[in-house]
């Protein structure tokens, strides 16, 4: 190969080096609230602690600070792992990274919510979307709408309920995933994992969490307290869900992004 050869060979290998395509090129949209003081958890639980640590320029001339945090697996932004709810299946550290990343879907029943705060997402609301958009794709991470987001952080009117304690539970209100929708999307669809923009898969009245078994029965992770859905669109952008790698958990808290196409 002479000198000249070289030289065309080189520039073609650059002109495709920069016409690949960025993956994360478009608008990226943060589906994670963060945790504080206001975080929602579960009435029985405890919720988030931030310790204050040291803060401030050290002796040596340079600024360090390090805090501490503490929070149970499930409140804030989180994924739920389908050991929560299902015998032998997947830990949080278990659920392979390309289950968490996928193109994206919304369904959005935000009106049918607004009616009902404990109206539990159906079968026919799958089948509408699907009627406009044509069937859900394969390897979906798909996001119901429930138009509770923008409740965030007022417990009792996202929750049902400002109480605590274990008494709270049988007063909590807001949407969820019906066991029978729960069903027809893991045997009638191939998708990778579930959320919501409520505290829970299940709605607030649920006492036998139907939906929780069946989704994490088929090894289906669920994402709860899901923010900033109104800012997606139907369908074209894909998901980013990866929660911190506890061995062993049961869930835990998640940074979820967006990337709009």
């Amino acid at each position: 190969m002479n000198k000249f050869s070289v030289l065309v060979f080189s520039l073609l290998l650059l002109s495709c080096a920069r016409e690949k395509p960025d993956p994360f090129a478009g608008t990226i949209v943060d589906l994670s609230y963060a945790y504080d003081s206001t975080t929602i958890y579960w009435p029985t639980e405890k919720g988030f602690v931030f310790e204050k640590g040291p803060e401030g320029m050290t002796p040596a001339g340079f600024f360090y600070t390090a805090n501490r945090f503490w929070t149970p697996e499930h409140g804030g932004t989180h994924l739920d792992a389908p050991i929560h709810f299902y015998k032998d299946r997947n830990t949080v550290d278990q659920i392979p990274v390309d289950q968490l990343i996928g193109n994206g879907v919304v369904i959005d029943v935000s009106a049918k919510c607004s009616a009902d705060r404990d109206y539990r997402v159906q079968v026919e609301d799958f089948e509408a979307w699907e009627k406009e958009h044509g069937k859900i794709p394969d390897g979906s991470i798909v996001l119901l709408r429930t138009g509770f987001g923008k409740f965030w952080p007022d417990r009792e009117r996202y929750m049902g309920t400002n109480e605590r304690g274990q008494e709270a539970v049988a007063k909590l209100h807001f949407p969820g995933l019906h066991p029978d929708a729960a069903k027809w999307v893991t045997t009638s669809r191939k998708i990778k994992a579930i959320g919501l923009d409520t505290p829970s898969i299940d709605y607030g009245q649920s006492s036998r969490f139907e939906s929780h078994v069946t989704l994490f029965e088929a090894n289906i992770p669920a994402l709860e307290n899901v923010a900033n859905l109104e800012q997606l669109p139907d369908q074209g952008f894909t998901v980013i869900a990866l929660p911190v790698k506890i061995k062993g958990g049961s869930g835990g808290p998640v940074r979820i992004a967006a990337v709009v196409n």
